[in-house]
């Protein structure tokens, strides 16, 4: 005889007046019941450790850029802060970002951001011409200090230049002038980008004395780039210029180790005890942002040398991600396709 198994032929009511029922029969029911419930479920598509994802095996050389970061860290004599956007997958490294932070001059950013956002508004025009006047000069001049002042027209554009390509401080209290430091401010907080502030013109020394200084931290000068690259603040036209113009060859510390025709839209910032570099770095397909902020440093050179061995380990990472298939394979033009 055939018998259909189910849970009620092996589960009864148990029923003292059934000379059939035992107690045995009903623990050994109660047993096989608990069997059946409780067998664990398969587990289907488990990866393998030698089969770990190509996200994963990334995940290794972020670990040798963190520790290399956490070297230069222990070593500086001074205050580090670093930020790191991968532009292209969004994965961020962070130390000391949050950090509160001078600025010196790669607040510039902000300044030349919030001239081409009223440019694009149509409020200024990059190539109306502008006298230069012998009461725009400031301390740290440059090139702007030994123009002759009445005489001298620039476009505002031009005037731009001088600002990001030799750190003109003259050229940006000009552009200060022209946007108003509270406009500058409400972009950033447009972005909400509430630690990072324009407090005061270049080379004012009252100001800073006052404790007026500019500012910002490292994860704030980082968001602040990607939504430039990202277009949430120009339009395509603007934002190619603004990087044309954040291009331009300066001497500074993010390339300076990099190579030569290797596009990178920087602006340092240099101040007694302060060294920092914030720029985008067009590494191929895979360009990435850094700011890198050093303070209280015991000699400036330490906070340069930081800053370069830094960009220098995040520019060999990204480069080798840019040429690499998935599973790291390095493919370059000269590859003969020989295994």
């Amino acid at each position: 005889m055939c018998t259909t198994f189910s849970l009620s032929n092996v589960i009864q009511p148990y029923n003292p007046a059934d000379p059939e029922v035992t107690v045995l029969k009903r623990l050994v029911s109660l047993a096989l019941f608990a069997v059946i419930i409780w067998a664990p479920m398969p587990v289907f598509a488990q990866q393998s450790p030698q089969e770990k994802a190509p996200q994963d095996k990334e995940q290794v050389l972020w670990q040798k850029l963190e520790a290399t970061i956490n070297g230069v860290d222990r070593n500086l004599e001074g205050v580090l802060g670093v930020a790191i956007l991968d532009l292209t997958t969004g994965q961020k490294y962070f130390l000391h970002a949050d950090e509160v932070l001078p600025t010196a001059s790669s607040i510039k950013i902000a300044i030349l951001a919030e001239l081409y956002r009223q440019a694009q508004q149509g409020k200024i025009k990059l190539g109306d011409l502008y006298t230069l006047q012998s009461s725009d000069l400031a301390g740290g001049s440059g090139i702007a200090g030994a123009l002759t002042p009445g005489v001298t027209r620039l476009t505002i554009r031009d005037v731009a230049v001088l600002m990001i390509s030799v750190s003109d401080n003259s050229a940006t209290n000009i552009i200060i002038d022209r946007i108003g430091i509270e406009n500058v401010n409400a972009l950033l907080d447009s972005l909400s980008l509430t630690q990072t502030r324009l407090r005061r013109k270049m080379m004012d020394v009252k100001a800073a004395g006052e404790g007026r200084e500019n500012i910002a931290t490292p994860r704030e000068m980082v968001t602040l780039l990607e939504s430039l690259y990202r277009g949430r603040v120009l339009n395509k036209p603007m934002t190619e210029d603004f990087f044309t113009l954040l291009s331009v060859h300066k001497e500074s510390y993010i390339p300076r180790e990099l190579p030569e025709d290797l596009r990178i839209a920087n602006k340092p910032g240099e101040l007694e005890g302060v060294r920092n570099d914030s720029g985008i770095v067009f590494t191929g397909s895979r360009p990435f942002a850094i700011s890198v902020m050093t303070t209280y440093l015991r000699r400036e050179k330490d906070g340069g040398d930081a800053i370069v061995r830094i960009a220098t380990a995040a520019y060999q990472m990204f480069d080798r991600l840019s040429r690499s298939s998935q599973y790291g394979r390095v493919v370059s033009l000269h590859d003969t396709g020989n295994p």
